[in-house]
């Protein structure tokens, strides 16, 4: 199909005019990207032919905030659904390249156009393109960081779900693996909540761990010393065997103030029945 030339419209009347043309070349351009376009489509609700559009026309434009704010949008999307940043460039670029290469098809039938205009047109185009790319990945770097703080928050509070049973006792059940970096999650945030809750004693069920290397077992007992620092005693339940095991062969044993008990039940039974 030829392209469409009408020698007083603007570029961008010239590049919509020839529209599917216009996208054909893109596609081309953009090897990598155009078999992803559906995928990026479905997963993260983002049409990145109507979005190619809709970024030349502002950069054509000269939208400078509409340009700031679409790359903001753009930016947030792309992070909230972890697509991936190499096709987000490759897909910039394609544009680029493409647009260039209609504003050629549009000047090579334009008659008395200088190269100062030219210029001028090339420094103002590159300029925003750049600048929507740049903010792009300012936003997608802001964003995709808060994201991260956040689950990072929601895995921590998941890992250390002490539940309030009465104004003073609490327990802290725990499951799965403990390594270095959780324990140390753990400590922090019981020894805050105990301040915070004002507990006065806490149930740490361990009936859910397996087992446990000697440095967390080493970890759990300094932590059980500062809650008692901090005037809370400590219910341990649901010791295995294999734990205590370990730490008989390793000399290792709780403060004589902590309290073992075989189950949760029993724990429950024994303090919540004294209330």
């Amino acid at each position: 199909m030829p392209e469409v030339f009408q020698e007083s419209i603007e570029i961008r009347k010239y590049i919509d005019l020839n529209k599917q043309n216009f996208e054909d070349s893109l596609l081309l351009e953009a090897v990598n990207v155009k078999d992803k376009i559906k995928e990026i489509e479905k997963y993260g609700n983002i049409n990145l032919i109507n979005n190619a559009h809709k970024l030349i026309g502002f950069v054509i434009n000269g939208k400078e905030k509409e340009l700031e704010d679409f790359a903001e949008q753009e930016g947030i999307a792309w992070a909230t659904h972890a697509l991936t940043l190499s096709f987000k460039l490759e897909w910039i670029q394609a544009i680029r390249r493409t647009l260039w290469k209609y504003i050629q098809k549009y000047y090579e039938q334009m008659k008395n156009v200088s190269l100062q205009e030219l210029f001028i047109l090339e420094k103002q185009i590159n300029n925003r393109i750049d600048k929507f790319l740049n903010a792009f990945f300012i936003i997608y770097s802001k964003y995709k960081d808060k994201l991260i703080k956040e689950q990072r928050e929601l895995v921590e509070n998941l890992s250390v779900p002490i539940i309030p049973i009465t104004p003073s006792i609490s327990i802290l059940p725990l499951i799965g693996t403990i390594d270095s970096m959780r324990a140390d999650i753990l400590e922090e945030k019981v020894l805050m909540e105990i301040g915070n809750l004002r507990i006065q004693k806490l149930i740490i069920d361990l009936s859910g761990i397996a087992d446990m290397e000697s440095d967390v077992i080493h970890h759990l007992i300094k932590m059980i010393d500062g809650i008692s620092l901090m005037g809370c005693n400590a219910i341990i339940t649901g010791l295995r065997a294999e734990v205590v095991r370990k730490m008989i062969h390793l000399g290792m044993k709780f403060d004589k103030n902590t309290e073992t008990l075989g189950t949760l039940q029993q724990a429950l039974y024994q303090y919540i029945g004294k209330i």
